[in-house]
């Protein structure tokens, strides 16, 4: 018989042993890493794509110094902001990170809200068309003339399942989507069911109880709030905190380098695009007046929150995770139990 094995799952990686912490932004990820880090020989695998950018940490809530330096930290300030990192990026890195950490005799924990890298590190990437500069600015021309939201209606029509998960604003992702879709007459969601299915069902004949293995071989913790208000709470408060602690200084310093721009996936990270067009608006007042600093607070929190909402959606499609709720008084405790058990 002819071994035959469906593209999607060629860069599914073979994973060593370890544990994954996540959960959406403010949900108390970084303190729970530290906790676990300080018990067990851990070394962190950062699985955030805003974390990858050197020079932008207040907006992105980085690691501090100090807690940087108590616990080994990889895939932390790798990347000028003017370059891409990519989720094939980060399957290459952390796969390779983990296989170091290993052979340390240490153990990888991965710790991060970018669903996608998840994604991507346990299902493999989806075998989806190169980006087409032609239809994407056609896509832009459309969105100059209509509005996002506009775009983000004929998305619906098209490919409801991914615009269920996406704010009528976000621009990057609804351009992609549509081009996907232009490209191939198939919606995005298509790609990724197809992947899926693909990998699971090529697995289940070739290894048989592989995925079984692979189960045991790794936790998935997921933190999650029971009650949303209090993770917008909590949202707010780090938003306020970005700004008291000088996120617009760091925004400013970065239009001032001259090389970036605000379509840079950098630059489009949840804050940064909000505190770029308020600084453009300031020095270039429109016909609608100067926006306030409690226009800008109240545009990145909105945000945040979407960003939240999305990363809440990814995690549910996971029915391997278990589930801490965060904003239990006792959510900590959880965390290290479950640590304890899989480790011991």
């Amino acid at each position: 018989m002819t071994h035959q094995e469906p593209p999607s799952t060629r860069q599914r990686p073979v994973l060593p042993r370890h544990l994954a912490l996540a959960g959406p932004t403010a949900a108390g990820k970084t303190a729970a890493a530290l906790a676990i880090a300080q018990r067990y020989p851990a070394e962190i695998i950062s699985v955030d794509s805003a974390l990858v950018y050197r020079g932008m940490d207040i907006g992105t809530a980085k690691p501090s110094a100090a807690e940087l330096a108590a616990v080994p930290h990889h895939l932390i300030n790798i990347r000028d902001p003017l370059h891409a990192y990519s989720a094939a990026d980060f399957v290459r890195d952390a796969t390779r990170l983990m296989h170091e950490i290993t052979a340390r005799g240490r153990l990888p924990l991965l710790v991060g809200g970018t669903m996608l890298y998840f994604k991507a590190l346990y299902h493999g990437l989806d075998d989806l068309p190169h980006a087409d500069p032609a239809i994407r600015a056609l896509i832009e021309q459309e969105a100059a003339q209509h509005g996002w939201p506009a775009l983000h209606a004929k998305l619906t029509h098209v490919d409801p399942v991914t615009a269920a998960r996406l704010a009528p604003a976000d621009s990057q992702r609804i351009s992609r989507a549509l081009e996907v879709y232009r490209l191939t007459g198939q919606p995005l969601a298509h790609f990724h069911t197809t992947n899926k299915i693909a990998c699971d069902a090529y697995l289940a004949r070739a290894t048989g109880q592989e995925d079984a293995q692979h189960s045991a071989a790794n936790l998935l913790i997921s933190l999650e709030p029971t009650e949303r208000a209090w993770l917008h709470q909590r949202i707010a408060q780090r938003f306020d905190a970005m700004l008291t602690n000088g996120f617009l200084d760091e925004v400013a310093a970065l239009r001032a380098r001259g090389d970036l721009h605000p379509d840079l996936p950098s630059m489009r990270c949840v804050g940064y695009r909000q505190a770029w067009d308020y600084l453009n608006a300031i020095e270039a007042p429109a016909a609608a007046g100067i926006p306030t600093l409690h226009d800008l607070r109240d545009k990145g929190i909105a945000a945040t929150r979407q960003l939240a909402k999305r990363q809440l959606t990814w995690l549910r499609s996971m029915p391997e995770r278990q589930v801490v709720p965060c904003d239990a008084p006792d959510a900590l405790a959880q965390v290290l139990k479950l640590t304890t058990d899989f480790v011991i």
